[in-house]
């Protein structure tokens, strides 16, 4: 009797644990060579087609990926829109008014809802277009795992809270990359980011005119485009010469004072991430290849694999 037991408690437990979700399943480059062997190439059409119309849409793309990841993991929830449940992601502070890209999302997952119905997700599109950015821009290419699957919620709060803003000093910007199990390094060479696109007023005012640690002619360049109120959307390039080539002169501009946030400015500032900067303005090699690992890893912060969390068939709303 106790082994009939026994052996039904055993095959309960077998059950139980089958059914949960695969927490720790391995992302996978080849996730979807069977089931849609054209959603790579399918989402580098819509990124290209994108980019092209607007150049500034490839660092709109990589920042949405960013923004993503940083809030309970690369789920795709700052893709949703508001409903009666929960506020999304959206008119968080990092990102109201700021991100965009959501119309070329759209357009993507309808063009990989025709071809595989029901089994790309919003989340892996995000990680695949900001490859796809990248590479467009003149920068590395990686192979990118995927697998992930989209959250049924979104978190305001958490966007509040998770995204460094702007005006972050280095200890803030050390403790908000570490608490997404990203080191130092990973930090300074995923900021490299910021040699493409564009930053409003609102989020470089301050340093341009309250801090000490800027080029004085920079600066006063930047306040005649930027007063000290209204214009709040004027846009500044985030990289002064080649913000639409993804290259290393965003290190070369820390060392002569020309960051356009406090944000940058604090990577080279007297500090422990001098040398990572120094290094990377001199050796654009050197900046892909840790880039490249930060994306990656990044990249994999929390995924929801196996049954957790579902395939949008609409990026904006759950099922």
């Amino acid at each position: 009797m106790a082994t009939a037991r026994n052996y039904f408690l055993l095959l309960l437990l077998i059950t139980v644990f089958a059914s949960l979700p695969a927490a720790n399943a391995k992302l996978s480059p080849n996730y979807y060579k069977s089931a849609c062997p054209k959603a790579l190439s399918v989402v580098q059409a819509g990124v290209v087609a994108a980019i092209k119309n607007e150049t500034r849409m490839a660092a709109s793309l990589l920042r949405l990926h960013f923004h993503d990841c940083f809030v309970n993991g690369c789920d795709g929830s700052v893709l949703l829109d508001d409903t009666a449940s929960f506020v999304g992601e959206k008119t968080a502070v990092p990102n109201n008014n700021s991100a965009r890209g959501f119309n070329v999302v759209d357009d993507i997952k309808a063009q990989l809802e025709k071809a595989c119905p029901g089994v790309v997700s919003c989340a892996d599109i995000l990680a695949i277009a900001a490859r796809d950015s990248v590479v467009h821009l003149g920068g590395p290419s990686w192979k990118v795992r995927l697998g992930r699957r989209d959250s049924t919620t979104a978190s305001r709060a958490a966007a509040n809270t998770s995204i460094p803003p702007p005006t972050s000093n280095l200890s803030a910007l050390v403790s908000s990359f570490s608490a997404q199990g990203l080191s130092l390094k990973n930090m300074v060479a995923l900021s490299g980011s910021h040699t493409i696109g564009l930053a409003r007023c609102t989020s470089f005012r301050g340093h341009i005119y309250n801090d000490s640690n800027i080029d004085t002619s920079f600066a006063k360049s930047l306040q005649k485009k930027c007063p000290k109120s209204g214009n709040d959307n004027v846009l500044a390039n985030l990289d002064l010469q080649t913000p639409t080539c993804f290259d290393n002169l965003y290190y070369k501009n820390l060392l002569n004072k020309k960051g356009l946030l406090h944000s940058d400015q604090e990577l080279f500032n007297g500090n422990s991430a001098d040398t990572l900067v120094k290094r990377y303005a001199a050796d654009t090699a050197a900046f892909f290849k840790d880039f490249v690992k930060g994306m990656i890893k990044m990249g994999n912060i929390k995924p929801l694999t196996g049954s957790a969390g579902q395939i949008r068939i609409n990026c904006r709303k759950v099922n």
